[in-house]
């Protein structure tokens, strides 16, 4: 186990750094370049705190979507050859579902203030 500061908590007094005080420093592409930089370790943090059990979860659905046996990477590639040569469609049961499920974690973690994540999460949808 590691001692605090977190990776995470690190991450994060970075982009507060960046925001709070180099960005008003700058000015032009120099300041643009540092909302992205802030950005990206934003995505960093998400993907840290969501990526991690969404995974497990990923590869679960795909285990019995599939009913196969793998690293998660091999069983999307499963599937994508599956659903290219048609012995899987959207009628195939679970396939809606674990779709749904991996975009809206993948939503979570790249773009949570995107307004159909936001709706779909006020209507009781969940990420993974």
């Amino acid at each position: 186990m590691q001692d605090a500061p977190t990776a995470n908590e690190l991450l994060g007094a970075i982009a507060a750094f960046i925001r709070d005080h180099a960005m008003p420093q700058l000015q032009g592409h120099t300041a643009f370049h540092a909302r992205v930089a802030a950005n990206a370790i934003d995505i960093i943090r998400r993907e840290l705190d969501i990526a991690p059990a969404a995974n497990v979860a990923e590869q679960a659905r795909l285990e019995a979507l599939l009913d196969a046996k793998g690293t998660l990477d091999a069983l999307n590639r499963q599937l994508c050859a599956r659903i290219a040569e048609g012995s899987i469609t959207l009628d195939t049961p679970g396939l809606a579902d674990h779709l749904w499920a991996t975009t809206m974690t993948k939503v979570a973690i790249d773009q949570p203030n995107y307004s159909a994540y936001r709706r779909s999460l006020e209507e009781g949808v969940q990420p993974g």
